[in-house]
């Protein structure tokens, strides 16, 4: 195979910072060199910066809990160390330390997990307690796992094999593996489940199909190619609330977006928002799909494409509905957002409709909450002991700290 480009994953050099979008994509989290800060992403025009946060440098990881303050963060100076705060009472709530370097953390409503090169390690929301420890998984340099966002069935995924693309997919709120998903013949770069965990969809390093598959059963849906030959590392996918899109950036300047023709009746777990935009959907005789094999469709090129302003940078894109519109965001490493618009019924280039700058060094915060120490005290140097709380337990089923998951009207 083609070697990767160094420099995609793991904790990063310092100053390189990290995007993240929270689990529905309402927020974008930003970590640079001097900290990070945590934005609202609700209108095209406006970015709304809800926090901002100079204690914890070269923050490489953030991740935040839906619309809650409850946000996870490593930083490059002890990239062994998560570090969960509350931000809006601006306490922290614990900190955990590992055997290793943090390379990833996900979150929904019933569990935080967090990965590491060759374990993984699952904690419940509620009170924060380790309930399980994978130990010697197959090497993953890049810390590639996802989380089903939707917490009543908390399906893992994570590479099986570090030369070939298994995925194992685990059921976190059980603890008990699920399947393993032979998805690709060349290691995995990338995965993600749709909103209701139904779906999964992955990418190898070789970057030139992305494949959905059906979860539990691990059954072939779709398989989708970018239309050209050439190697890329795909480096994010994600799908709509509704299912019926899915997208993917790289280390090029395009970022694919591909639709997924209904099978049959569509599943009513999914949200309707994108469908009923459009009204009735044409069916799969559409002319971009040539082949059905055995049930699976196969696509050979995009529905609607996005060039990039610039290329080489980190990015994560995602696409979501503000302003009762479909959009494609895309963020850069480097602290900038970009907001497009998708044509749902006729696809093609979407049209750039916004760019937010999200640096630190770039925008004033709109308000900054200040005045408290992140690292709950501990003095520099102080390793906590492994897997022991160091502060009692929040109450993180708190309604009005933590509100259920709804669809939001957007």
């Amino acid at each position: 195979g083609m070697e990767r480009e160094d420099g995609a994953h793991g904790p990063r050099g310092p100053g390189l910072g990290c995007a993240s979008f929270n689990q529905d994509s309402t927020s974008l989290a930003v970590g640079t060199k001097t900290g990070y800060r945590l934005f609202s992403v609700t209108a095209v025009d406006r970015l709304e910066c809800i926090h901002e946060s100079a204690e914890s440098p070269d923050a490489y990881i953030v991740e935040r809990l839906f619309s809650s303050s409850l946000v996870v963060v490593v930083s490059q100076a002890a990239p062994r160390r998560m570090n969960v705060y509350h931000f809006k009472k601006g306490t922290e709530i614990c900190n955990y330390s590992y055997s290793d370097s943090i390379l990833a953390v996900r979150l929904n409503r019933q569990r935080l997990v967090v990965c590491l090169e060759e374990s993984i390690y699952i904690h419940s929301i509620k009170d924060m307690k380790l309930l399980k420890t994978l130990l010697n998984t197959p090497a993953n340099p890049s810390g590639l796992c996802a989380l089903s966002v939707n917490h009543s069935n908390s399906y893992l995924a994570y590479p099986g094999n570090a030369s070939i693309g298994e995925t194992i997919i685990y059921d976190a709120n059980n603890l008990s593996t699920v399947t393993m998903v032979p998805a690709h013949d060349s290691p995995l770069a990338a995965i993600t489940f749709n909103s209701s965990g139904s779906k999964l969809a992955s990418a190898s390093e070789r970057g030139t199909v992305i494949r959905v598959f059906s979860i539990p059963e691990g059954q072939r849906l779709f398989e989708f190619r970018r239309g050209m030959k050439r190697y890329v590392n795909i480096s994010s996918l994600s799908f709509s609330s509704d299912t019926q899109f899915l997208c993917a950036s790289s280390n090029t300047e395009t970022v694919h977006i591909f639709k997924l023709e209904q099978h049959g009746p569509s599943g009513e777990e999914e949200a309707s928002t994108w469908s009923s935009y459009v009204g009735k959907m044409f069916t799969a005789a559409s002319s971009y799909l040539p082949a059905q094999v055995s049930g699976m469709m196969s696509q050979d090129r995009a529905f609607a494409t996005v060039r990039l302003q610039t290329t080489g940078q980190r990015n994560v894109c995602t696409l979501t509905m503000i302003q009762k519109l479909p959009r494609l965001l895309v963020a850069s490493s480097n602290g900038q957002l970009f907001i497009y618009n998708i044509d749902p019924q006729d696809g093609g280039e979407c049209a750039l409709v916004q760019t937010h700058s999200c640096a630190l060094d770039v925008l004033p915060c709109l308000f900054v909450l200040s005045g408290f120490s992140e690292d709950g005290g501990a003095r520099k140097g102080e390793v906590i002991p492994e897997h022991e709380l160091a502060a009692g337990p929040v109450r993180l089923d708190d309604e009005a700290e933590f509100p259920p998951v709804s669809i939001q009207n957007r």
